[in-house]
């Protein structure tokens, strides 16, 4: 039987998916001009960061509703989006440097 604080949690995530799903959709049209500008090439790491996010998030709320729970698959994605952050870290420091 699930506790009101479970249902709001679980709202809270749902809210979460959903905001998650509109931050990709807009940084998904600047991934085109990530593209074509030397500056904006860390936005392709973030993007992918972006869409895990949204998963985990996904994933959470499915599991504080008692639908489906996988640990494993959070602390895995958890541990990817730590790699692409620190990897569009790393890329935007070579890119104000004025390395290629």
């Amino acid at each position: 039987m699930l506790t009101s604080y479970d249902w709001i949690y679980g709202s809270g995530q749902i809210g979460a998916v959903i905001l998650s799903f509109v931050a990709g959709g807009i940084a998904l049209t600047m991934f085109k001009a990530a593209r074509q500008r030397k500056h904006l090439r860390a936005w392709r790491f973030l993007l992918w960061t972006l869409v895990l996010f949204a998963i985990v998030e996904a994933v959470g709320a499915l599991r504080t509703f008692g639908i489906w729970s996988t640990p494993w698959l959070t602390h895995v994605l958890v541990s990817i989006i730590l790699g692409l952050l620190i990897a569009a870290l790393i890329v935007q420091i070579n890119v104000t440097k004025g390395y290629d």
